[in-house]
């Protein structure tokens, strides 16, 4: 049996969650809207067709924000299109996904979701194939309260009050070739500074996040941002960071360890904006929104059948990767990674929400239920609020393919501001159950009051609408505190949730 320590001090903080790294995304892709969170003539639809079952699967996630509407969407998207009445809105032919955008759920009937799903919106706008000015224009549709041309138009289209949209995605993934309007650092750069500028000219209580590179692995990386932010820097509040991994070799062991990827990657962008900073003699900091991340190969081959077969079609079945075990504990090890660089990473969301790479998933006209990955970030949300604190982990550690040096359990720690305690924790051995040394010592006297375990003998196993429990969390017995220590036993391949409170 192998043992590993977990010390923490009450005083050794890391910083203040922010609770928007527990955000997610609805693109206009795939079944996410149409057929996900919309879907009039369904038995469970609201009177504005929204799925009650899954805006209840929604709110039990606690997502404070939803990015929308997109994604590589958005480089061909006119906001306009979305607003006014539905029957006078255009179907467009959308060159990111190949499909036909219908326009029948828009900025207004997001809006009106996302105020049903407690959630606020983070708005993405078109830097691709659009200007500076329609980024200024929708920030004056969404935000100034009347009296100009769009916020006029937004009171005649029945929003007497503003939308109130106050984080803004300044385009999406602008180095990638698949991007329309594609940029070199330097074009976006500049047209990332002007659009900020004007844009917060409108409304200055609004935050921005500028696009990094698309990813750690496009030769692009590093510069990009170096170039971007030497434009950018004085007018925009976050770097965006997009990482999604896979398993396609099925290499459990390298798939666990690939969150020490994701920790450099942070890493990395904090250097360079800090490189930045002090470049332009800059007092202001800026920090990270990590605002896709996820689990994302399983439906890659079949995407491509049905693009090839299903040309233009609306809402077609893409991206709907079914998520495994295994997955569920990578998307733990993630969730742990952004609360140990919660003083950096201040925005996160989960790519995506409903059926398109998601947590959850529907059938049209049929049932909804969670996937693997739902537990896991359901129970980071839930308890990974507060301050986060540093874990001082001493564990057995592993090579394989991809790494070295893996530690074999992975953790994280969170104060809430009522004095609990909750550690996350990923045990990676893939055989052996570990003991874990907890040192409390420094939060007086404190009792276990739950450990959820969620484990399965079957890395591959599934959650399907027929059998929407084969994995899912269980209690496990409490271990004791004496003077501050408890010995915890975590099973071997396993997702665990450690909660603390004061005895009295």
């Amino acid at each position: 049996m192998k043992k590993a320590s977990l010390i923490l001090d009450k005083d050794y903080q890391i910083s203040r969650i922010d609770p928007r790294i527990y955000g997610s995304f609805i693109e206009h892709l795939g079944r996410a809207v149409y057929g996900g969170i919309y879907e009039p003539g369904h038995p469970l639809a609201d009177e504005n067709g929204f799925r009650k079952d899954v805006m209840e699967a929604v709110r039990k996630l606690g997502v404070p924000i939803v990015r929308y509407p997109g994604g590589n969407f958005v480089s061909g998207f006119n906001w306009e299109d979305s607003v006014g009445p539905v029957s006078q809105r255009p179907k467009r032919l959308d060159l990111a996904w190949f499909t036909t955008e219908t326009n029948e759920v828009g900025l207004h009937e997001f809006a009106q979701w996302a105020r049903k799903a407690d959630s606020d919106i983070m708005y993405a706008i078109n830097l691709g194939t659009r200007r500076p000015e329609n980024a200024r224009d929708i920030v004056e549709y969404a935000n100034h309260p009347g009296g100009s041309k769009y916020s006029d138009m937004r009171i005649a289209n029945g929003a007497k009050d503003p939308l109130g949209i106050k984080l803004w995605c300044l385009g999406n993934e602008m180095d990638g070739p698949w991007q329309m309007g594609s940029k070199t650092a330097y074009e976006y750069g500049r047209t990332a500074n002007e659009a900020a500028k004007i844009m917060k000219w409108v409304d200055p209580s609004i935050e921005l996040v500028a696009c990094g590179s698309s990813g750690s692995g496009m030769p692009t990386f590093g510069d990009w941002e170096l170039t971007m932010l030497n434009e950018c820097y004085d007018n925009i509040d976050y770097v965006s960071l997009h990482r999604y991994y896979g398993n396609p070799t099925k290499d459990t062991a390298s798939f666990l360890a690939s969150t020490m990827d994701m920790d450099d990657f942070i890493r990395t962008v904090v250097s360079i904006c800090d490189a930045v900073k002090g470049k332009k003699h800059s007092k202001k900091q800026i920090h990270l929104s990590f605002d896709e991340w996820n689990v994302w190969y399983h439906s890659n081959e079949q995407d491509k059948e049905i693009t090839q077969r299903e040309k233009w079609g609306r809402a077609l079945p893409l991206l709907e990767d079914i998520y495994n075990f295994e997955d569920a504990l990578l998307v733990g090890s993630m969730l742990i990674t952004l609360l140990r660089n919660s003083d950096r990473v201040k925005v996160a969301c989960l790519a995506q929400l409903v059926n398109v790479i998601a947590p959850i998933m529907t059938r049209n006209g049929g049932g909804c239920w969670a996937q693997t990955i739902y537990y896991p970030f359901m129970h980071a949300s839930r308890y990974g609020r507060g301050t986060a604190l540093l874990s001082i982990v001493d564990s057995p550690k592993y090579d394989c393919a991809e790494y070295q040096d893996v530690p074999i359990i992975d953790a994280a720690a969170t104060r809430s501001d009522q004095g609990e305690v909750t550690v996350f924790c990923v045990n990676r051995d893939m055989n052996e159950e570990c003991i874990l040394d907890l040192d409390l010592r420094s939060f007086g006297d404190l009792k276990m009051t739950e450990h959820i375990i969620m484990h399965h003998d079957d890395v591959r196993a599934v959650n399907t609408e027929e059998n929407p429990e084969n994995v899912v969390p269980t209690q496990a017995p409490l271990t004791k505190v004496d003077g501050g220590r408890a010995e915890v036993p975590v099973p071997p391949l396993s997702w665990n949730v450690l909660r603390f409170a004061p005895s009295v």
